[in-house]
């Protein structure tokens, strides 16, 4: 009888502390919608998920139908109380009348939310953005990536709302002027990050706004902009901190401009492709600045050869991890042992390939990771 008291007593400490403890850990590595399926097992279950804070600082509606509705629906519940992260990326039938709604019954749920992700949600506008950023006083990283709906007077509201944003992404964003820029410049000078791609109302006087007020900036992308000149161009130089810089389709951009560029001494990652008047000269002095370069694209530029692939081998062939030279034509083909020569830390080098025709970015959307990773090795395309 005493012994089936002892191993009763241990199987309630089990189920009391053991089997919580193990849940915890398991269950923070499940996908939050895995974990929302999980709450309708038993109510043991669900109660004993939802007294973990930790997993319910994210929000993921991601590519989601009913989304506007869904999201208040959850910020409603308890469990929501302190999110942090809302991603909406792609999601379904998300309009500015759910924002609005969300300020007006879901206020006190959004006091610590840093993270808002409205990527391709196409139908908010700038009365949507007024709304809930009026709500998310401490945000700090927001995207609104192909949104051609919102204009200057949605990221006034924004920077009017949020003064702790350090990472912005408006790619797509084609109705923002330099006057959002001049916003952004006067209001975040810590910003960190900032894509502006292919918005394509910029000009030289927002861009340099931009690089004289935001001197933090380590991830710049100014990708399919062709508007710029090197009077912007010379003042990315004034970036002490920029680690990677993106100026795919900078047509205007000349070897001048680039020296320029090349006193970024932080720099990690240069995306060159289709600056079509970029020459040995360019590149050479970029080898003789930029020392820590791990990835360098001059994909379609006909007019480095040879002598800026030696330069960079003299100064950074221990640093340089993927080199894309397709359609460089003044560079020859080179064996793989010669490759490693010039560049021991090579995994990826691009000379000629079925991705010709296609931008850096274009390729990533493809599912192929052309920087550090998944190249098994040295991997001549």
């Amino acid at each position: 009888m005493e012994g089936e008291d002892v191993e009763a007593a241990e199987e309630g400490t089990w189920s009391r502390e053991t089997i919580p403890k193990v849940l915890k850990i398991v269950s923070s590595r499940l996908s939050q919608r895995d974990l929302v399926s999980l709450l309708l097992v038993s109510p043991w279950l669900n109660g004993t998920l939802v007294s973990y804070p930790s997993h319910w600082l994210l929000l993921d509606l991601r590519e989601m139908n009913n989304a506007g509705n869904r999201l208040i629906a959850a910020l409603s519940l308890p469990r929501y109380r302190h999110v942090k992260q809302i991603n909406l990326e792609f999601a379904q039938d998300i309009e500015d009348k759910h924002l609005e709604l969300i300020k007006n019954k879901c206020l006190d749920s959004l006091q610590n939310l840093e993270v808002l992700n409205l990527n391709g949600c196409q139908k908010i506008s700038d009365k949507g953005i007024e709304a809930i950023t009026n709500a998310c006083p401490n945000l700090k990283v927001f995207s609104i990536y192909w949104n051609v709906r919102v204009t200057d007077i949605g990221i006034a509201h924004l920077v009017k709302n949020c003064k702790h944003i350090v990472d912005l992404n408006f790619s797509g964003c084609k109705n923002i002027s330099d006057n959002s820029l001049q916003l952004v410049a006067q209001n975040y000078p810590e910003l960190e990050l900032l894509n502006l791609t292919r918005c394509v109302k910029l000009t030289d006087s927002g861009l340099q706004q931009i690089l004289h007020g935001c001197p933090c900036l380590h991830s710049l992308n100014l990708y399919a902009l062709s508007s710029f000149t090197d009077e912007a161009y010379k003042r990315i130089s004034l970036l002490s901190h920029l680690k990677f810089l993106d100026l795919c389709g900078g047509q205007n951009l000349s070897d001048e401009g680039l020296s320029c560029i090349a006193r970024c001494k932080s720099l990690l990652s240069l995306n060159l492709t289709w600056c079509v008047r970029i020459t040995d000269v360019g590149v050479i002095a970029v080898a003789q600045g930029c020392t820590s370069l791990e990835f360098l694209s001059l994909f379609g530029i006909v007019g480095v050869t040879d002598k800026c692939l030696e330069s960079l081998s003299r100064t950074c062939s221990n640093t340089i991890t993927t080199l894309d030279v397709n359609g460089c034509i003044g560079i020859k083909k080179r064996s793989r042992d010669e490759l490693l020569q010039l560049f021991p830390k090579l995994q990826c080098f691009k000379d000629y390939s079925w991705i010709r025709g296609y931008s850096i970015m274009d390729i990533r959307s493809f599912g192929v990771d052309m920087q550090f990773h998944g190249c098994g090795g040295l991997t001549i395309l």
